[in-house]
């Protein structure tokens, strides 16, 4: 039956009744969003948790993130929606934004003055690149200009202008920490969309970076870069479902939607979840790429098709928990990138009893550390066991910092299929999806595989869905037109 057949004497649709399917900090938010909007709103989550890719946990008593641990707070949509949520008091800054990269044998001071890794001038990254180098981003001002036409890789484009060793040593490592990914596939006009805009408005590529840092600096922003809560960003999620609660909202973990129909012309839809056959008025699809894929193959075949082109990147995060004493040589800041072209194991460590104050407060005598390894096409490093993983750990941070003692508790989470990867072309895929989603009233999707990996972006994406299901267009229009950056994690991740 195609998506023209809509079945004759199905059950009437409850236009008033919004199912969102998946519960991550995507769905929980459109179902936050729709519940203010007064709809009735039935939440369906395959697994056994809400929360997706933020997941609060413990380490030798203390509270951690298993997940992304940092949220950017000079975009609003993540920090109003704790604060709505009641967790306002709760919301701490870094306690330390200094980093550091350990390339080229050494931990080196993260460089100011560059935008993702690109810098106005070449004494931006002095002490990180070689004087080669340095010589080589001078030459970018005498270089006709480069069109960046619809789209570009990041990579390609950078190295292009400044030279490969300003991709390797800098934009690659911080790419990496967001994306999980390959710079020279990554969009810049996704990934880095205030880049691609200024680019395409100068004739090189140092003259657009010190333009954007002209105009950060006439009009600063406030506040801090980024935000974290107490007790760990893995409780946003909890704090929303509660929300979502206490507002008449049902959640439903273990119900993977097997079924997702039409039952009428101009609205109204048939889900199934196990023994659960819901007739909603509206169903906004809040899954990754590739399950969203699956439930929209019968009614929107097209956005099926290029959803299911979207690939993914996994990877792991190491928490080790040391005693105070044992750590004591650690260096300080808030932990370091690694750029993949100096071969080490570990992409990046965060130094969480130090970035976050509430970790170090709940236990003054233990240090925690996060190493995160995996990258898009890696496997064999995923392949290895917990142990292993833990082993290769400790031995990039020996090689780093000195670190020799060994760790009184350890934790290993994989993320298989964790990121979504933003190649060339990722912005116009997002909006033939959303135009072919559009052609079916009651219908919605949103999350990181659209506009933006981070939480902000997926809390927008949301917003945007939840508005379009009241005929509110904006929230889509404004993220198609202009995809937005968004970092997954601070310093070190």
């Amino acid at each position: 039956m195609c998506a023209s057949e809509i079945p004759a004497g199905t059950t009437p649709a409850d236009t008033g009744h919004v199912v969102v399917i998946g519960a991550g900090i995507a769905g929980l938010a459109a179902a936050h969003r729709l519940l203010e909007h007064g709809a009735r709103v039935t939440v369906l989550e395959a697994s056994d948790r809400v929360g997706g890719k933020l997941l609060p946990g413990e380490i030798a008593g203390v509270r951690v993130d298993l997940g992304a641990e940092s949220m950017l707070a000079r975009r609003p949509e993540a920090v109003g929606l704790a604060r709505r949520v009641g967790l306002a008091g709760r919301l701490q800054p870094p306690a330390t934004a200094s980093a550091s990269l350990w390339t080229r044998g050494a931990l080196r001071p993260m460089p100011k003055g560059h935008v993702m890794g690109v810098p106005g001038t070449a004494a931006a990254l002095a002490g990180v690149l070689s004087p080669e180098g340095l010589a080589r981003i001078e030459r970018d001002a005498e270089l006709p200009r480069t069109e960046v036409g619809d789209d570009v890789a990041v990579g390609e484009y950078v190295a292009a202008r400044l030279g490969r060793e300003v991709v390797d040593r800098l934009v690659e490592p911080l790419l990496g920490g967001v994306y999980a990914g390959d710079a020279y596939r990554i969009s810049l006009r996704s990934a880095v969309p205030q880049l691609f805009e200024a680019a395409r408005a100068h004739a090189s590529l140092t003259e657009a970076v010190r333009a954007l840092q002209g105009r950060t600096a006439t009009s600063p922003p406030s506040g801090p870069v980024f935000m974290g809560i107490e007790g760990g960003i893995g409780t946003l999620p909890l704090a929303v479902a509660e929300s979502v609660r206490a507002q008449g909202g049902e959640i439903v973990t273990g119900a993977p939607v097997t079924e997702l129909r039409r039952t009428a012309p101009d609205g109204g839809w048939r889900v199934v979840a196990g023994d659960r056959v819901l007739h909603p008025g509206a169903v906004v699809v809040a899954v990754p790429a590739r399950p969203a894929a699956e439930l929209l193959r019968a009614e929107a075949p097209a956005a099926a098709a290029e959803l299911s082109a979207v690939e993914y990147a996994s990877m792991a995060l190491i928490t080790l928990a040391y005693r105070r004493s044992d750590a004591a040589a650690l260096p300080e800041g808030s932990g370091f990138l690694v750029p993949p072209v100096d071969g080490r194991t570990i992409k990046a460590s965060t130094f969480a009893s130090r970035k976050w104050g509430w970790i170090g407060d709940e236990d003054p005598d233990l240090v925690v550390l996060r190493t995160s390894v995996g990258r898009y096409g890696e496997t064999e490093i995923l392949g290895r066991d917990d142990d292993g993983l833990v082993a290769v750990s400790r031995h990039d941070l020996q090689e780093a910092t000195g670190l020799t003692a060994a760790p009184v508790a350890t934790r290993v989470t994989r993320w298989q299929d964790g990121l979504p990867q933003y190649p060339v072309g990722h912005h116009a895929r997002v909006a033939r999806v959303r135009a072919h989603v559009a052609k079916l009233p009651g219908l919605a999707v949103c999350g990181a595989a659209y506009d933006g990996v981070g939480i902000p972006a997926s809390i927008a994406s949301a917003y945007a869905a939840a508005d379009q299901l009241r005929g509110d267009l904006r929230g889509v229009e404004e993220l198609t037109a202009h995809p937005v950056q968004s970092l997954h994690g601070g310093a070190g991740e």
